[in-house]
């Protein structure tokens, strides 16, 4: 297996990824022009994130993006983990496994770095279950969050 960052070659699965992780994991039908423009503003924004891509047998596997967020606290970057989808044939093999510690690797190799997060929906057990049996916990804080509606 090989994880790499993604280019712009990797649209496309980027984009279908996106889409099949909100119906699965949401049931939301999410509007696929939109995606689109979203996935190619990070593949042209680098500064703003990147997108991390599995492949294995030479075929895309899987995929996460990755966000920054300045700690005024840690004076340091934070990388959050988003949109992680790994393709069913592929799933408990331990891809998002290898993807994360490929990422705590960048993180304790820069020193701008401090550290993972990442939210999960309450009810999704499993994610949970891996995130635990990778050393995240949960923190003391609560999200909340508030989204325009267009």
């Amino acid at each position: 297996m090989n994880i790499t960052t993604a280019k712009k070659i990797d649209k496309s699965f980027i984009v279908n990824a996106q889409l099949k992780m909100a119906q699965e994991s949401e049931g939301l039908g999410l509007d696929e022009q939109t995606v689109n423009k979203g996935v190619e503003y990070i593949l042209d924004n680098p500064l703003v994130g990147f997108y991390l891509i599995a492949e294995r047998e030479n075929k895309n596997c899987a995929c996460l993006l990755v966000l920054k967020e300045w700690s005024d606290w840690r004076c340091g970057n934070v990388l959050w983990i988003h949109s992680v989808y790994v393709i069913k044939e592929s799933r408990r093999l331990g891809i998002y496994s290898k993807m994360y510690k490929h990422l705590q690797s960048i993180v304790q190799a820069d020193e701008s770095l401090r550290g993972l997060r990442l939210y999960v929906d309450k009810s999704n057990q499993p994610a949970i279950k891996t995130y635990e049996k990778l050393g995240m916990s949960q923190d003391h804080y609560h999200m909340y969050e508030w989204m325009k509606t267009f």
